[in-house]
């Protein structure tokens, strides 16, 4: 049971240290609305989104003003459409993407997630097919989430896929070249992905899962922060323990939002995302944390040791304060949406390089990452493939969320604004990846992945 004690300690780091829950989503099965006429599976998603999440925002909103606990988003998961839009007579798929969006606009969430492909292994004709469409889908809509998983441990590396998304993501920046290519803000390409990531933007809802769930996401940078500075100059193992102190309570606020959203929407609880996710904010990073252990700024050396410490840390007291803790768990460095990863890169000191190390520790991988316009495709695909094999050979999720910022260069900025924050433009190496890229097939599953 959570008590009256946990809550009022729980409302003390809301006041002071930015704490809120990042997002209660609900995963909603789309399996049921499949039809050979696309215009009728695309009006049995709008009805099925419709129904399900009618009090979805409502629900939350009444939650945040009981518990006095803010809840900044409200979301929305979908099966993968590729395994829905499959079934449909149908060549263009972005009606789907625009069902989705009308969805959306009609329960007032804040995002919808799963306009997303799985070939990891494989394209069906159905895949592709939707990545074709993601670059008109996310131009022409404007809250849909889009995400394709190109690797796991299991399957390897599908090169293929990885060469086709370099286009796609500089196809989708062109279209949106008006709002800086915001476009690719709206789309993650995995390796590893999961189910129940109730983050967007590269929340889907496995086939795994029930039709409907409740997944939340936590956050708490600023908490961490915060306990930090009281012990100051302490020796690591000190210092972990005091982040899974944190993690613990932070967790344990999640855990109650999760149990009362699920609770009055007669809909199952799944999973608390533990995710350190910052914001634009001052107080709100996961640079300032790393800093706060020692060093000048986020990305000079001993940065990796330090995320690699904070995302073990935060897993460890997670786990303690919930029995269904899930989707990605850990602490995310998203550069636009961390005002400390923002200083740190405008300064020189935290590049693309250093940000690939830090994705071998850290919770998903290269995010929000503004590049020069004029950067190729296939480098786009060579950046998406090196972040892809951290993910294969280390068993975890990677992603790569890049922006090749139309018009910009090294030195500019691209600002996408609220949770999305503002994204200077980092370097990429000049020397070409064209003929790595063109060789295509499949980079095959690592040794370890046989083990049964």
């Amino acid at each position: 049971m959570i008590n009256t004690s946990e809550v009022l300690e729980t409302l003390q780091m809301i006041d002071q240290q930015h704490l809120d829950v990042r997002t209660i989503t609900m995963g909603i099965s789309l399996l049921d609305c499949c039809d050979a006429d696309a215009k009728r599976a695309c009006e049995k998603i709008y009805d099925k989104i419709t129904f399900s999440a009618r009090d979805l925002v409502r629900t939350g909103e009444a939650i945040e003003a009981e518990f006095g606990i803010p809840i900044v988003n409200k979301r929305i998961a979908v099966t993968p459409i590729a395994l829905v839009a499959g079934a449909s007579d149908t060549e263009d798929y972005v009606p789907f993407a625009k069902a989705l969006d009308r969805a959306r606009a009609e329960t007032g969430v804040n995002f919808v997630g799963g306009f997303s492909a799985l070939v990891h292994k494989g394209m069906t004709p159905a895949d592709r097919r939707l990545i074709a469409s993601i670059p008109e889908a996310l131009a022409e809509t404007e809250l849909v989430c889009s995400s394709v998983n190109i690797g796991s441990t299991k399957a390897g590396i599908n090169m293929d896929a990885v060469a086709l998304m370099g286009r796609i993501i500089k196809d989708t920046a062109a279209r949106t070249a008006d709002r800086g290519g915001f476009g690719c803000a709206k789309l993650v390409v995995f390796c590893n992905a999961v189910e129940d990531n109730p983050f967007m933007a590269g929340a889907f809802h496995g086939v795994g899962e029930p039709d409907r769930v409740i997944n939340v996401g936590v956050s708490g940078p600023g908490v961490v922060h915060y306990e930090l500075k009281r012990v100051k100059g302490e020796p690591f193992d000190v210092v972990a323990e005091t982040i899974k102190k944190t993690a613990f309570r932070v967790t344990r606020m999640g855990q109650l939002v999760a149990q009362e959203a699920s609770r009055r929407l007669g809909v199952p609880f799944g999973i608390v995302d533990l995710s350190l996710a910052p914001t634009p904010a001052v107080g709100d990073s996961v640079a300032r944390i790393l800093e706060e252990m020692g060093l000048e700024t986020c990305g000079t050396h001993g940065t990796t040791a330090a995320l690699a410490l904070l995302n073990d840390a935060v897993k460890k007291g997670g786990v303690m304060a919930s029995s269904s803790v899930g989707g990605l768990s850990g602490a995310f460095i998203p550069v636009s949406e961390d005002e400390g990863m923002i200083a740190a890169a405008q300064s020189g000191v935290l590049t693309l390089d250093k940000l690939e190390a830090m994705t071998c520790v850290c919770s998903v991988g290269l995010d929000m990452i503004a590049i020069p316009g004029d950067t190729t495709a296939e480098t786009i695909s060579a950046i998406i493939a090196d972040e892809a094999a951290i993910g294969m050979i280390n068993n975890k999720t990677t992603a790569a969320r890049l922006i090749p910022a139309p018009g910009k260069t090294v030195g500019d900025t691209v600002e996408f604004g609220g949770l999305l924050g503002s994204a200077p433009v980092m370097p990429v190496h000049p020397e070409s990846s064209e003929a790595f890229i063109a060789r295509g097939g499949r980079i095959p599953a690592p040794m370890h992945s046989l083990k049964n």
